[in-house]
């Protein structure tokens, strides 16, 4: 199918391609010299048919095209106008080879041509451009006008004026000849408005202004030659070479339109900065253009007045740009840290995901965050904090390329951006460079303030298309470094993007990529009960089997974990109800599943585990939950509500990874407990230092002493597992015994095996 769609396209681009080398016989003519006049002539209209015919269809085509906005079809309707009359122009001009009684000049083909003319200049002044205040848009609009004066003064002198003198001419010659420069300055008004209105110079604008401008270009050389040095110039000489080219770069400019979605919007004030030199350059043409004609003049008194007046313009003129200059410096500036603002950082970055990505060229931006700024402005005030930040400024500086652009977004972040890099590698090093500078204590009087930065790296690429995704990206990569430790930087890659790893987990719900494995709990004093924990795995379609640790700390985030929680209670009970039915010596078996933080403060958990239980046919007598020392610390009403609920559902509650956080032991009373998990951490080493050993023993002495079931977590070893015993802690589990395993391999372990539990 694409290559279906490809053929017309390049069909039409043949054929633009084609037409234009029918035009450059034009060219061919001019550089050998061949033919007669009439020859030239006859050749020049006959070139010019396929072209304007072709500029014309595409012109339509463009009209017809879906999604253009109303405004610029408009424009193109009155360009569309301007095109067909450029056919039926040439077409006369034809056909006057063959109706040798018709006027010469001015005959049919001039007249239609000049009606082409006001259509033109009216699309052109009417095509959408970016949204502009009214100040902007008379400030513009004078420019536009300074321009036109200095180009009306110069065609008056050369043009207008000498062809109004013109002895013995007749009227209508004499009109329509002075009409000619008069239409050519309302195309100047029309292209110089646009590019000047333009916060963007596309491809198409582009073509479009160059096609007007040597369109006037040729007409004033035509004109000027023939009043200023009785010059005729013929078919086939160079103003008709000019006039072939721009009536091609018309047809280019429309076809670009019609293969591209939309004309540029973005905001790129640097190009508008491009053209801002020609109102000024219009004035310096204009005075000396003065200074020529006033050359035969005495110099008391004209000259020496013209000369003030240049002078005194020039001054103004002067003023006039280091006041703008000016202005520019300070609207981009922040002015505390002399970096730039969030504007001019827009403005670079935009810029920059403009340019579509090229091998062997990279751009990127970093984004900086400083750790630990507001406690320093929070103990010392806001003049330290300003000093903090004047000195990451310096050190910014100092770090970065010339060409790179430094600025500050607000508060303590700070982004810079990088263009033309040589490899992804040159970012990273200025990244490394910046997170070093920035460790460098700052003096504030008696005080040595010490901050870090935690950095983002994002690199323009097909994915990034405009700044706010590249911002996202850098932002994501800020926030991972942070996560990690604070004092270093990230670059950003899919693993760090919250919210589309997000979309991923929860897609992975409902695709059912996600596995329960179980690991036993083992009675340390042999038991007959049965118990196993319930371990979430991730079987990612292209990274394989993944751990917790891979991505429950972002399901937490997001809250992605609230229905991966659901999942894994529910698989776990249909798999336990399930064992439970195929073997009849399973009928103690318990079940524990780790419930989060973020489901323990839903309103719905109790309703939501009822209808878990009631669907699966798993009891609850069987079912333990495990939470987090988070939610035992300072749970509010409703929690305590909810788990009491739970508890006299039959449930038993556990605190998981107990003695890791800082859970205040009277909550373990108040609080419906039936079981702590010792954490790891309490077991490793017990078998070789004394402090260790002690430490678990008060452990499982407190949880004695509440009435509560220990179970130790991370057991290796079988003197590991004695000591515990000696000490009188009843369950375990750990890699000793068994690991983690699928719901058909615990199976096995358990009827082959057995183990025994935790009874809440």
């Amino acid at each position: 199918m694409a290559e279906l769609r490809a053929r017309p396209s390049r069909l039409l681009t043949a054929s633009v391609w084609g037409s234009g080398a029918v035009l450059a016989t034009i060219l061919v003519q001019y550089v050998t010299g061949w033919g007669s006049d009439d020859q030239a002539k006859l050749l020049n209209d006959v070139a010019y048919i396929p072209v304007t015919l072709l500029t014309a269809v595409l012109g339509w085509r463009v009209i017809r095209k879906n999604g253009l906005d109303r405004r610029e079809r408009r424009a193109w309707i009155l360009l569309e106008v301007s095109f067909v009359a450029q056919v039926v122009a040439h077409a006369a001009s034809l056909a006057q080879h063959y109706l040798p009684g018709l006027p010469s000049y001015p005959a049919l083909s001039d007249y239609v041509y000049s009606t082409a003319i006001p259509f033109v200049v009216a699309g052109l002044l009417v095509m959408p451009v970016g949204q502009r205040s009214g100040s902007e848009r008379l400030k513009l609009g004078i420019d536009s006008l300074i321009i036109v004066a200095g180009a009306c003064m110069a065609l008056w002198y050369l043009e207008i004026g000498p062809l109004v003198q013109m002895p013995g001419a007749d009227l209508e010659v004499l009109v329509f000849s002075t009409a000619v420069p008069v239409l050519d300055l309302l195309l100047v008004f029309a292209f110089i408005t646009l590019l000047l209105r333009r916060p963007e110079i596309d491809s198409v604008i582009g073509l479009l202004s160059g096609s007007m401008a040597l369109k006037v270009i040729a007409d004033s050389t035509f004109t000027i030659a023939y009043v200023q040095f009785d010059t005729y110039f013929r078919p086939g000489s160079w103003p008709y070479v000019l006039w072939a080219a721009g009536a091609f770069l018309s047809l280019l400019a429309v076809h670009r339109r019609l293969q591209h979605d939309g004309l540029g919007q973005g905001v790129h004030q640097g190009r508008r900065g491009r053209l801002g030199w020609l109102p000024y350059g219009a004035v310096a043409l204009a005075y000396g253009l003065m200074t020529f004609v006033a050359r035969e003049q005495t110099f008391y008194p004209l000259g020496g007045m013209m000369f003030g007046a240049v002078v005194l313009t020039s001054l103004v003129i002067a003023r006039q740009m280091y006041a703008q200059r000016e202005n520019r410096r300070l609207a981009v500036t922040d002015p505390l840290t002399g970096l730039y603002n969030r504007a001019l950082i827009a403005e670079r970055l935009a810029e920059v995901t403009h340019q579509p990505p090229r091998k062997g060229r990279y751009s990127a931006v970093l984004l900086i965050d400083l750790d630990r700024f507001k406690p320093i402005n929070d103990a010392y005030g806001h003049e330290a904090g300003d000093a903090v930040l004047r000195a990451v400024a310096a050190a910014m500086r100092a770090v970065i390329r010339s060409g790179d652009t430094a600025g500050r977004l607000g508060g303590d972040e700070f982004a810079v951006v990088l263009p033309a890099l040589p490899s992804p590698a040159a970012a990273e090093g200025i990244a490394q460079r910046l997170v070093d500078a920035l460790r460098t204590p700052v003096i504030f009087g008696d005080l040595v303030l010490s901050v870090e930065a935690s950095i983002g790296v994002a690199f323009h690429d097909e994915t990034t298309t405009d700044m706010t995704q590249l911002m996202a990206h850098a932002d994501a990569a800020m926030y991972a470094a942070k996560r990690s430790g604070r004092g270093h930087f990230r670059v950003y890659n899919l693993e760090l993007d919250t919210q589309a790893r997000d979309a991923e987990l929860r897609r992975a719900v409902e695709n059912d990529e996600l596995v329960v494995h179980f690991q036993p709990v083992v009675d340390l004093h042999g038991g007959d009960r049965t118990a196993v924990e319930a371990l979430v795995r991730w079987n990612h379609p292209t990274r394989g089997l993944l751990m917790p640790g891979a991505f429950i700390d972002l399901a937490e985030e997001t809250g992605a974990v609230i229905p991966i929680g659901e999942w894994v209670l529910r698989d776990a009970c249909r798999q336990a109800a399930g064992w439970r039915a195929e073997h009849p010596g399973l009928d103690e078996l318990y079940v524990s599943v780790n419930l989060s933080a973020r489901q323990v403060v839903q309103a719905d958990l109790v309703a939501t585990i009822r209808d878990i239980l009631d669907e699966t046919g798993f009891p609850a007598d069987r079912l333990v939950l495990e939470l987090t020392e988070s939610v035992v610390l300072q749970p509010d009403d409703q929690t305590v509500e909810r788990l009491n609920t739970l508890r006299e559902m039959g449930i038993g509650i556990s605190v998981d990874d107990f003695g890791t956080g800082y859970a205040a032991l009277s909550y373990l009373r108040t609080l419906p407990v039936t079981v702590l998990k010792m954490d790891r951490s309490f077991v490793t080493g017990i078998d070789t230092d004394p402090g260790t050993y002690a430490v678990a023993e008060a452990v499982v002495r407190l949880a004695q002493a509440y009435q509560l079931y220990v179970v130790a977590e991370g057991i290796e070893t079988a003197e590991q597992a004695r000591c515990l015993v000696e000490m009188g802690c009843t369950y375990g589990q750990g890699y000793y015994f068994a690991r983690p395993m699928p719901g058909s391999a615990v199976l096995e372990h358990l009827v082959t095996r057995g183990s025994a539990t935790v009874t809440p």
